[in-house]
């Protein structure tokens, strides 16, 4: 079908880089992948109404520009035999063959083209030369980009990947590619966890403790790699496996892509203080022979972020302000909204201050951009989508357009959507424009009936029974769906999962309508989660793991009132009932002391007091209560070896522990799908933040 063509082509313009990576044979997650079978006893095809809306944005789409293919293939230098990268543990932690059946010459009716020709652009896999002689990167290796700057004498690395492993790997590739060199400093652009992860992997500790290697972060770097993700970590976790299709088989009827790279390594994660902190809006360092200019732009894509200028080299490092997707103003794993207008406005000043005189722009996710004319393009592309999204969204709700509307009437002006810049991968119009409204005027629609609404299973048996029950409900859902009526299907037959949360035959249908929606989205964090979701409908939660930003680094950064402020999350109000004490902690290794209060059945606390007349005070060395944190060590464990030491009634503080919840990461998101948790009857101080903020 001609209108096919554009796709096809781009394939074949990344096949052949991509082929010198396949070492010979591909690794298929899905072993029917390759064939087009679905990997699911229960999964359709697409249905007659989705491959027609395929058709319709095969034609609306502006595929004859395939500049992205070009400058994705230019300057590949090789890539490795391998495509599996192995964690220290001894299972897999990255597999770029699971997704080599993206490159057979076929288009997937089963993926949004949009989306197949953006799974095709992250194939890139190897070693790359952005500016010769001096700026390379390895790509294909995690979820981000990581980038050598050859100094005089060494390496200077920007963004070492999500695992050591991985970044090990990359280093050790570049080296035996370019001629060894010494890794002299390495730069954090920002507070994602795939973007300093793999630290360990390029540097040791110690010549960063001595200031042999320089190792730079913007300001606020430490606190948001560390805090994002604790608070509400547990349930990060669990709506990752939604966003990032995390136990999705790799398939056309899967997991293709997550629009910034394919995937997030599965290794071990690191995390080194940096030595040298960059504070101002414009500040500039010169290391190894190489000038660079930061540029702060906190309240970005990352609370903590920078970009970076070269000004000998006419070229700018984007950070993740800049990619090869509209990012996510709110992220479907959850996090705080973000600010369009802000990221708008510093995409504006970089583009003003750098981008009228660069002759390469690259990033830490997607591909470099060349020629000064096409690096203004990219970047008043995602300078206006960013603003549009902001201005346009408020125009139409001081319009009268609520929270429940925006994302049906919210669409950008046809010269964005006729860029690919300006498209939605990692974010979607449908959830970045209710994020928009939501940070201006929040969640309430204005309609008292949504103020205080019933939870759904409350309210879904009074619908069923309006319905008529059941079976009413099941035939107008099946009519609904054999006439390609997804949206109205899917109203009514999640009222009544909610209302029978043990109806497979319900779960079943709303999982088919689930799944015909998934492959009619671009971007792929929503397409994942529509999959995801028809996933656990059928079969209930899989069994396995998401990455985790947790680990002995992370609990080592933690401020010790992050981890006072945590456990009072984990309290159970009803075990607490009336109990109240008072209790001194002091810390005399970083001269830290607390007042941890009980009243009222919640947990407070603050620091730099102690209280007069406390009812137990506890003296413990910070590096003693960490093991303790992290689980490896017990409080009673502690008391045993004499490094703790109290005055007071201990039994306050064990009655503390009995009152705390271990979180379970698998509770269910849609109704009658959870694993029962195995019940240890333990619970301890530790329970590490699990949530991941890689890339988001």
């Amino acid at each position: 079908m001609a209108s096919k063509a554009p796709i096809l082509l781009a394939t074949l313009l990344i096949t052949s880089m991509a082929a010198l990576a396949s070492g010979g044979g591909a690794v298929l997650s899905d072993p029917g992948a390759a064939k087009g079978e679905h990997f699911h006893p229960k999964g359709k095809h697409p249905s007659s109404y989705t491959l027609a809306i395929r058709e319709e944005q095969l034609t609306a789409l502006p595929f004859k520009d395939e500049r992205d293919f070009e400058e994705a293939k230019r300057g590949f230098i090789a890539a490795p035999e391998y495509q599996q990268i192995m964690a220290e543990a001894g299972h897999v932690a990255w597999d770029m063959g699971s997704y080599q059946w993206l490159l057979q010459d076929k288009e997937f009716e089963s993926i949004h083209p949009s989306l197949q020709r953006q799974a095709i652009l992250n194939m890139a896999y190897g070693l790359f030369e952005v500016l010769p002689g001096k700026i390379y990167q390895v790509r294909g290796f995690d979820l981000a980009n990581i980038t050598f700057i050859k100094g005089d004498t060494g390496w200077i690395i920007f963004d070492p990947l999500t695992a050591k492993e991985t970044a090990s790997a990359a280093l050790k590739f570049v080296n035996e590619q370019l001629g060894e060199r010494p890794v002299k400093a390495v730069i954090f652009s920002h507070s994602h966890a795939d973007h300093f992860g793999g630290v360990r992997g390029v540097v040791d500790e110690q010549d960063v403790l001595s200031g042999k290697v320089k190792l730079i972060a913007p300001v606020g770097f430490m606190e948001n790699a560390v805090s994002e993700n604790v608070y509400a970590g547990n349930a990060m976790n669990r709506r990752l496996f939604f966003q990032y299709g995390v136990l999705l088989p790799r398939s056309p009827f899967g997991h293709v892509d997550q629009s910034i790279g394919k995937n997030t390594a599965a290794g071990n994660l690191g995390l080194i203080a940096p030595n040298t902190i960059i504070t101002k809006d414009f500040e500039t360092l010169t290391i190894d022979g190489i000038t660079m200019e930061f540029q702060n732009t906190p309240g970005t894509e990352a609370p903590a972020e920078m970009n970076t200028y070269f000004p000998d080299l006419k070229a700018f490092w984007a950070a993740e302000n800049i990619t090869g997707t509209v990012h996510n103003i709110y992220t479907l794993r959850g996090a705080l909204v973000r600010d369009a207008l802000e990221w708008s406005k510093q995409i504006n000043i970089a583009l003003y201050r750098y981008g009228m005189k660069a002759d390469v722009m690259f990033a830490s996710h997607s591909w470099p951009r060349w020629g000064n004319e096409r690096i203004q393009e990219v970047m008043r592309a995602q300078r206006d989508i960013y603003a549009n999204l902001n201005n346009e969204v408020l125009h139409l709700a001081n319009s009268g357009v609520t929270i429940n509307e925006v994302h049906n009437e919210y669409r950008p002006p046809k010269n964005l959507r006729d860029q690919w810049a300006a498209h939605s991968y990692h974010g979607s119009e449908a959830h970045n424009s209710r994020a928009v409204l939501n940070r201006y005027l929040g969640y309430w629609d204005g309609n008292p009936a949504t103020l205080i609404p019933l939870s759904p299973k409350e309210s879904a048996p009074l619908f069923v029974e309006m319905m008529g029950g059941s079976d009413k409900i099941l035939a107008k859902g099946q009519a609904l769906f054999t006439k390609g009526k997804y949206k109205l299907a899917q109203e009514i037959l999640n009222k009544l999962v909610y209302a029978e949360p043990d109806n497979q035959q319900a779960k079943d249908l709303l999982a088919d309508v689930f799944e015909q929606i998934g492959y009619q989205q671009e971007s792929p964090s929503v397409r994942n989660s529509f999959l995801a979701a028809a996933y656990e409908l059928r079969s209930g939660i899989p069994e396995g793991n998401s990455p985790k930003t947790g680990g002995a680094d992370t609990i080592k950064a933690m401020a010790t009132e992050l981890w006072l402020d945590f456990l009072g999350i984990r309290l159970d109000s009803a075990k607490a009932g009336e109990q109240e004490f008072v209790i001194n902690l002091v810390l005399p290794d970083i001269n830290e002391e607390f007042v941890v209060e009980l009243s009222n059945a919640t947990l407070t606390n603050i620091k730099g007091v102690q209280a007069n007349n406390p009812d137990l005070t506890l003296t413990i060395n910070r590096s003693d209560l960490e093991p303790v944190m992290m689980g490896t060590a017990s409080f009673d464990d502690q008391v045993t070896a004499g490094k703790v030491k109290h005055q007071g009634n201990l039994d306050h503080f064990r009655s503390l522990q009995s009152m705390l919840v271990n979180f379970n990461p698998a509770f269910e998101l849609m109704p009658g799908t959870a694993r029962k948790p195995a019940d240890t009857g333990k619970v301890t101080l530790a329970q590490p933040p699990s949530g991941s903020s890689s890339g988001m």
